[in-house]
């Protein structure tokens, strides 16, 4: 193994998955794109034995990846409403008010700093996708279009800008740079400002079967222990974590900056990882069959629907939606067409399967048999979106960690 751990600099890495090439999950075609050739890269998932981080082997340049991007956080309902209670609990519980201060780094089209800011309280957003930025710029966030790291917070610094509340959501997992971001954090932080971190749950990952999680701009994937050892090193403290089932399960930690004391809840979590075996490559050795296994009670259940002449169509034009269907060779030999809540996504083509991509309209339209539910994660939310199709006889595919039809 040739790489080097993105934390630790540790290069005795050892293998843990390979989900072979696959396209950049994010990569939605037009109709005039799709003849060209569309690049692939290795998905290979290896552990640190140092730091115990988890992590795939490649990085993609983040330019080709977040530049331009076609993720808006505020077609989620679930989203928006989590973000407004987390911004209404942190002025609560911090006394925030006109002479604060609120940064998100990657902070997408104002999701979560419009709430802030209708509460009275000065926001700045980084977001390095200048589509995305613009969209959060006309809602009258304040945003920085750039990559967030040391240098970047130096120059916040320099302006003086140091922030009392710190948001960083799903955003850990996709830097290339890992330790610059850390590093930057602790730089931008007021001395009694506190960092709000969420990222997906390791533990979640592995145990569930949530393999389609794992794609390019995901190059980390973090147990409590690992993200203890990279803020420690950077005189940042964990001082008390949460376990959310957002996302299929997920982290929300709380960062003090050095001298501050962690919860009893992170000691727990941190021995109840050591008890599982997290910090030992053992743990992670039967993911790949566990995967083989659903790939085929997931296959064999839409073949046989699609030999009974059912047709099935597919919801969420997501990027686990692209791991799931690259990786298990899921193509329009079985979907007639994919739809999706994002006005920025209709009309393009998924990478790699080149299904089309239509407006959640379309189902009741067409009335597909089937629907594989793609964005899982937001299952919930859409079976209530969708209840006009499901009254239609209409029926749900929940694919992981074992196939589902409701």
């Amino acid at each position: 193994m040739s790489m080097a751990c993105r934390a630790c600099g540790e290069s005795r890495l050892q293998p843990i998955l390979s989900l072979g090439k696959t396209p950049l999950a994010n990569r939605l075609l037009t109709a005039e794109r799709l003849s060209e050739p569309e690049p692939a890269y290795p998905l290979d998932l290896v552990f640190c034995p140092s730091c115990s981080l988890v992590q795939i082997t490649e990085t993609v340049p983040p330019e080709d990846l977040f530049s331009e991007y076609s993720y808006f956080s505020s077609f989620s309902d679930t989203a928006v409403l989590s973000a407004m209670q987390l911004a209404e609990r942190l002025v609560r519980d911090w006394s925030l008010g006109a002479a604060s201060l609120v940064m998100e780094i990657a902070s997408n089209d104002g999701y979560l700093l419009q709430h802030y800011r209708n509460l009275g309280v000065p926001v700045l957003g980084i977001e390095p996708a200048a589509n995305v930025a613009r969209v959060a710029e006309s809602r009258n966030i304040p945003t920085r279009c750039d990559f967030f790291g040391r240098r970047l917070a130096q120059e916040l610094v320099a302006e003086g800008r140091r922030a009392d509340v710190l948001h960083a959501n799903n955003v850990l997992a996709h830097v290339a740079d890992l330790t610059g971001v850390v590093a930057g954090m602790e730089l931008v932080l007021k001395p009694d400002g506190i960092a709000v971190i969420e990222v997906p749950y390791l533990r979640d990952l592995i145990e569930k079967c949530e393999f389609d999680t794992i794609y390019h701009e995901h190059l980390c994937y973090f147990s409590l222990n690992a993200l203890e050892r990279l803020f420690t090193r950077h005189r940042l403290v964990i001082a008390d974590v949460e376990h959310l089932s957002l996302h299929g399960g997920s982290l929300r930690l709380f960062v003090a900056p050095e001298g501050a004391s962690p919860s009893k809840r992170v000691a727990e979590m941190l021995a109840a990882e050591l008890e599982a075996g997290m910090l030992e490559v053992g743990y992670y050795r039967d993911f790949s069959r566990r995967i083989e296994d659903l790939k085929g009670a997931l296959v064999g259940l839409l073949r046989r629907l699609k030999s009974e002449g059912r047709h099935i169509a597919a919801y969420g034009a997501s990027a686990k939606g692209s791991t799931l269907l690259n990786v298990f060779g899921i193509g329009a030999d079985v979907l007639d067409f994919v739809v999706d809540r994002s006005t920025v996504k209709q009309g393009r083509f998924t990478p790699g399967t080149h299904l089309p991509i239509l407006p959640p309209e379309a189902l009741l339209e067409r009335k597909p048999d089937y629907v594989l539910l793609l964005t899982w994660n937001f299952a919930e939310e859409i079976l209530a979106q969708q209840a006009g199709y499901c009254a239609l006889g209409g029926r749900f595919i929940i694919p992981v960690p074992v196939p589902q039809v409701v």
